[in-house]
């Protein structure tokens, strides 16, 4: 008879299957399930502001004939007014608020924490730096308003690369602690841009710059946008079963099979593709992938991978409101579009925070 201390005890051991039998079942529920219908309004609600986006202006242009005469190729003012201004502005803005709205809620996902923000990436601060580094040193003459938009992608380029560099091979939380390192430097290089700027104009456009917003841009501007955007979509997206498998602790994750540290590199550099050509296009846009995510997450059941189109939807739909708004402020005190989405940001975010503090006590 074997010695009560080596008796092999069935239990912890048929608990442990069990458990991770449940866990197995929960991720596949996660991945398979459906999307709440709920989240259709969201779409619903994004479409509308899409299309009031394109009916609101300076000018009374009416919309569905100004798209078709500019679609037909002829020419005329609604045309001119509705193909290269509007249409372009509303297109940037959807576009914009969608990636960040998408690697805010990626970001969440992989590190399990509600405050993660996509500029933890540094991407962003690189990018503001390189574009920063043309106002200044004027770099780039003969790209005229493309000057700033390449510099910053190269600049968010470089900060990703530092990133990576400065994190090796370690887990998720490690890189986000790189991009906060790299992210601080950026914008200590940044300050140091500002402080010696040449001259007061050279100073103003800059700052005016960092500020935000997508007037002034044309459809050209999407071509530098949309391979990022489709890119850095991609690579989070590939990653909707780790995200889920995360949810329920790393050991869960690598136990079916998930490489967490390679996985968790890929989020990090879709997440930082987005938010660097986001930036790098329309200046900073603050609070919106911070927000989003957390206005969505009640409609995604709390699901990480379900989380990643309904964030994506509502900051298109914050971004395409907060440009409604600026539109309609009266002539010469308009506000920049980074600013007014940090104002409308900042109370619902202390809003959701109250909500959780209530719920807690």
């Amino acid at each position: 008879m074997l010695p009560e201390s080596s008796t092999p005890n069935p239990l912890p051991q048929s608990l442990s299957c069990k458990r991770e039998r449940g866990e197995r079942r929960s991720l596949s529920y996660s991945l398979n399930g459906k999307i709440p219908p709920t989240s259709a309004l969201l779409f619903l609600g994004l479409l509308a502001a899409f299309f009031l986006s394109l009916a609101i202006g300076s000018a009374p242009v009416p919309m569905l004939s100004g798209l078709f005469e500019w679609l037909t190729g002829q020419p005329s003012v609604n045309a001119l007014v509705m193909g290269e201004i509007r249409l372009p502005r509303t297109l940037l803005a959807l576009f914009v608020g969608a990636a960040l709205g998408l690697a805010g809620a990626a970001l969440q996902g992989l590190l399990r924490n509600p405050l993660a923000d996509p500029s933890l990436t540094g991407a962003s601060q690189g990018a503001a730096l390189g574009a920063a580094s043309v106002f200044y040193f004027a770099l780039l003459p003969g790209l005229g308003v493309f000057a700033p938009l390449l510099a910053g992608l190269v600049g968010a380029g470089l900060a990703l690369l530092l990133v990576l560099w400065l994190a090796g091979s370690g887990r998720p939380a490690l890189l986000l602690l790189a991009g906060i390192a790299i992210a601080s430097l950026c914008g200590a290089a940044l300050a140091a841009v500002l402080n010696f700027a040449p001259n007061p104009f050279a100073m103003q456009e800059l700052v005016f710059w960092l500020l935000g917003s997508v007037s002034e841009r044309g459809m050209a501007h999407l071509i530098f946008l949309l391979p990022a955007l489709i890119i850095g979509g991609a690579f989070i997206w590939l990653q909707r079963p780790l995200l889920a498998a995360l949810s329920l602790g790393e050991q869960v994750a690598a136990s079916l099979g998930l490489d967490v540290q390679r996985g968790g590199r890929i989020v990090v550099l879709g997440a930082a593709i987005l938010v660097g050509a986001s930036v790098a296009t329309a200046g900073n846009i603050g609070f919106v992938g911070l927000v989003a995510p957390h206005l969505a997450r009640p409609l995604a059941q709390n699901r990480p991978d379900r989380l990643l189109l309904p964030a994506a939807a509502i900051g298109a739909t914050l971004v395409l409101v907060a440009d409604i708004i600026v539109r309609l402020m009266p002539p010469g005190r308009e506000i920049r579009l980074g600013v007014l989405t940090a104002l409308i940001g900042a109370p619902l975010f202390i809003r959701l925070i109250w909500k959780e503090r209530r719920a807690w006590f």
